[in-house]
């Protein structure tokens, strides 16, 4: 049953018509600015758990996920529709065409022993009988297997290729060892256990199959002259729909975008991964209404086919002419924000990290020090998160739309230092349910979700409000040059 939306938004008072002797006489002055941290206070966690309860419960009734194609990603469509139009919003649902892939079979086997592997999303399938060819160790550097001169001195045609995960995208490392001739590669995990939930990117179009192993997997297969490996995969194409909802107030000239994907991996309910951004971008919405006291409209989006790729974000951002996407302000993305042994991670905009990526298109770096004061004021001191292009800010960052949000991190492990700032448990993943059945209400951590929920109402009032000042972003004529400047 869809959870019912009672009351005003907590954010914005009503200003009542004085009645004077029996006549009506008042001046619609507008609702006043919404303040970010009355907003952010709006967001209580009870309301947040409601709709993370309503999620499970959908994924429940419906095989036990919410993923690309099935009913219960339909459910959870309807659902969080209907609770933004019973909240006043005009909501649609554009529809986009997403690969479903299937796993039929994998395997590998070296030397007559097995040893695991789980193929990645959209590979490309060595079809049911595999192949046998010799292995290819791809020497371990700062950027394993991102550049060609990797390859250098390697005679890898015909081979299965193993590089270890790590800087650039999995599709980047599969085209340049296609490029090299190679047969199939295997890409080697930077910790204990299986390389789980990785996918390519389907607009690239990936020629060779590709496939996960585990660190230990890797040193075994190492010392093998040659493998079998079977990743026998389907592909269908697959109709989804995005949810998207905008206020009724705010210039449509500088629109803040607030995200999160609303779909689950097959494998389990994704009520971290990613019903608690969807949960915790609903609230706002719900507790910002429909016509908030706002400068710059804000339109929330609900990704569908993100776990395949990307695919739901991607359409949307490339379906809008140069002026629509000219007019987005900037983009706020939120995914995984109640990891059970959680981090406290901003978008690194700055690129102050030197960590991975460069630093994001002219205006990030002000969203993140948003974020970072935000965090302060509750004596939490974060760490950078870098734009890796795992989740549904890398289509508008690659159109140079300036981007942030908070994160609590997947299935990196936390370091010592963090556990010194955070608490928790060392060498452990942030969320080791990731892409897992465990994904569920009960392995969420409350206090993070708290925090981080706020953090999402936080962000997106301060840039409804204002574009301008030290953590604004570029706004007309500047807007277009940076994002040229950025996208050359």
């Amino acid at each position: 049953m869809m959870r019912a939306v009672i009351g005003r938004p907590a954010a914005l008072f009503v200003v009542a018509a004085a009645v004077i002797a029996g006549c009506s006489d008042s001046t619609d002055t507008g609702p006043p600015p919404v303040d970010p941290a009355a907003l952010a206070d709006s967001v209580q966690i009870d309301s947040v758990m409601g709709h993370l309860t309503e999620l499970e419960r959908i994924a429940t009734e419906h095989d036990g996920n919410r993923a690309l194609g099935t009913e219960g990603y339909d459910a959870s469509v309807e659902y969080v529709a209907g609770a933004l139009r019973d909240a006043g919003f005009e909501v649609q649902t554009p529809e986009f065409d997403a690969t479903l892939f299937q796993v039929e079979a994998q395997s590998l086997e070296a030397d007559g022993q097995p040893l695991g592997v789980r193929a990645m999303g959209l590979s490309p399938t060595t079809g049911p009988d595999g192949l046998t060819a010799p292995i290819v160790r791809v020497p371990a550097d700062d950027t394993p297997g991102c550049d060609a001169t990797d390859y250098d001195g390697l005679d890898v045609a015909g081979s299965i290729v193993m590089v270890d995960r790590g800087v650039c995208t999995f599709t980047v490392k599969e085209q340049i060892a296609a490029d090299e001739g190679a047969a199939a590669l295997l890409v080697v995990n930077n910790e204990d256990g299986p390389l789980a939930g990785a996918a390519l990117d389907e607009a690239e179009g990936p020629t060779i199959p590709v496939g996960g192993i585990a660190a230990d997997t890797g040193r075994r297969l190492a010392a093998a002259p040659s493998a079998t490996l079977v990743l026998d995969t389907r592909t269908d194409t697959q109709r989804s729909r995005n949810v998207i909802a905008q206020t009724a107030t705010g210039s449509s000239d500088d629109v803040v975008v607030v995200g999160a994907h609303l779909d689950s991996v097959i494998e389990g309910p994704g009520i971290n991964d990613n019903g608690t951004g969807v949960a915790a971008v609903l609230e706002t919405a719900l507790q910002l209404g429909s016509e908030p006291g706002v400068t710059n409209a804000v339109r929330f989006a609900f990704w569908g086919a993100e776990e395949v790729g990307l695919v739901g974000s991607s359409r949307y951002v490339e379906s809008l002419s140069a002026d629509e996407r000219n007019a987005i302000a900037l983009y706020l993305n939120f995914d995984m924000l109640g990891s059970p042994n959680p981090g406290y991670l901003v978008f690194d905009g700055d690129d102050s990290d030197a960590d991975g990526a460069g630093p994001g298109p002219d205006g990030s770096a002000g969203i993140e020090r948003t974020f970072e004061r935000f965090f302060a004021d509750r004596g939490i001191d974060v760490d950078g998160t870098d734009f890796d292009g795992r989740s549904d800010y890398g289509p508008f960052v690659a159109f140079g739309i300036p981007a942030g949000g908070s994160f609590t991190g997947a299935d990196d492990a936390k370091s010592p230092e963090q556990a010194d700032k955070w608490g928790g448990t060392v060498d452990e993943a942030f969320d080791p349910n990731y892409h897992s059945p465990e994904d569920t209400l009960d392995n969420i951590d409350r206090d993070a979700l708290s925090v981080a929920a706020a953090s999402v109402a936080y962000g997106t009032a301060v840039y409804a409000v204002s574009l301008d000042g030290p953590d604004g972003v570029p706004s007309g004529e500047q807007r277009t040059q940076a994002r040229e400047a950025f996208t050359e």
